[in-house]
């Protein structure tokens, strides 16, 4: 369960900035929806779903695109340019020298923190990183700051070329078989590398495996980041795939009928051994066609994500998608936001955290005043800057309170997040000077 995620000098985004899905006090709206875990007689609450709202170009996707590149450094163990281990439209993941906010004039770190729970202990790792200025791929880069806690107790903490190592004996249970602190600690200390997390290094080797296991296992697996809706592409949950054979999910069929398809049913399969299943369209006559050809986009798009949802509740996973929303009816989507906030479905604490245009979803009955989040950007300085609705407050002339018109507000600036848009004046021109070419 994710709870808070940091980062600073990120693209758009020059200061800190948070993510928290940790519920804002006194807030008490769809209170029956809050996730929580407890660890070591304390409890944890964490938000079931995030909307984020702002105009085009003010910074929404480079949340997402923080903590898939946050991600890719973590599973790779460096900040080199390199491969990302998934298939990625983030270029940021593979080049390092495109994360600096564009407005530094001299080299400022880059700083993420990820605060998480997973199998009952509570996770706050951080990494800052030197990596010069925007598009200097030749810099000398360098991890300036990185630290792991784990159940708020600090077990070690890196300045620079300086490793302190601490409350190594809280986590006990799970150091390897050979730990031996003194001798762990001098060459931890002799070993560390500029530019290789200590984490997944000499921590790995020398002081707790399974400890690093489970934050690796947990980015990789259970924090599924999508920069592009068209990267959702999955199968569903079959084991076998013959060539030739037709397979049908029962639980997926269910629900693309209740969502809208031309045909009868889907069903997958594969025409060559190289091939990865195709879902088809069964019609009356038992014809069978390509979904891509047969149905419409939107068809095609709630095939692909969901297996996804169903997987992310089955783990309690925490899924992050840009426009989440695109070609997907509004009824349907307002069905799976629900299933998140239904605590007989979510009983995983798993998570949806989307990024959205359509005004739909600034209902009180949908999100919670906390879960709805925006993004803007200031004209002159090309920062973005982040906050939430229940940040206003709930008295005072800016004040928000539960009985309001969310999207009401929202389309007469109230929460700022919005520009107005109005081509009229560039299309007149256009068609005068068109009309005056033709005379």
């Amino acid at each position: 369960m994710l709870l808070e995620f940091s980062f600073s000098n990120f693209k758009s985004f020059k200061n800190k900035t948070t993510l928290s899905m940790v519920p804002a006090p006194k807030i008490k709206d769809l209170d029956y929806s809050v996730l929580r875990c407890g660890i070591n007689k304390k409890q944890y609450k964490g938000l079931a779903a995030a909307v984020i709202y702002g105009p085009n170009a003010a910074g929404k996707t480079n949340i997402i695109s923080a903590m898939e590149v946050f991600k890719s450094i973590v599973i790779r163990g460096n900040i080199e340019n390199g491969d990302y281990v998934f298939v990625s439209a983030n270029e940021a993941v593979k080049k390092m020298e495109l994360i600096p906010n564009i407005n530094c004039e001299a080299p400022e770190p880059v700083c993420f923190m990820i605060r998480f729970i997973e199998k009952d202990m509570l996770f706050e790792y951080s990494i800052s990183a030197d990596l010069g200025l925007f598009l200097n791929s030749g810099y000398d880069r360098r991890i300036v700051n990185e630290y792991l806690k784990v159940n708020e107790e600090l077990i070690y903490e890196r300045n620079g070329s300086q490793l302190t190592v601490k409350n190594i004996n809280t986590i006990s249970d799970q150091l390897i078989s050979e730990f031996a602190e003194s001798i762990s600690d001098k060459i931890a200390q002799n070993n560390l590398n500029d530019k290789e997390l200590f984490l997944t290094g000499m921590f790995k080797t020398l002081y707790s495996s399974k400890i690093v296991k489970t934050i690796v296992d947990w980015l990789s697996s259970r924090f599924k980041v999508y920069l592009r809706v068209n990267m959702m592409i999955t199968e569903p949950d079959i084991e076998s795939n013959v060539k030739g054979m037709a397979y049908v999910d029962k639980t997926l069929n269910e629900a693309v009928r209740l969502f809208g398809i031309h045909g009868n049913d889907v069903a997958y399969m594969k025409l060559n051994d190289n091939q990865n299943l195709v879902p088809y369209s069964i019609l009356p006559n038992n014809k069978a066609v390509p979904v891509n050809i047969f149905e419409s986009y939107g068809t095609e798009r709630f095939l692909n994500i969901f297996p996804i949802i169903v997987e992310t509740l089955r783990t309690g996973s925490t899924l992050i998608v840009d426009e989440f929303d695109a070609s997907i009816h509004p009824m349907a989507l307002m069905s799976i936001i629900g299933a998140f906030h239904n605590d007989e479905i979510n009983t995983k604490n798993a998570q949806l955290i989307f990024n959205t245009h359509n005004p739909i979803f600034l209902n009180r009955n949908l999100f919670r005043r906390d879960e709805i989040k925006f993004v803007d950007r200031d004209d002159d300085t090309g920062i973005s800057m982040h906050y939430s609705l229940s940040d206003f407050g709930t008295s005072g002339p800016n004040g928000v309170r539960n009985t309001e018109d969310y999207m009401k507000n929202y389309f007469i600036s109230q929460y700022g997040s919005i520009r107005n848009i109005d081509f009229s004046d560039i299309l007149k021109e256009k068609m005068e000077s068109s009309r005056d070419e033709t005379e």
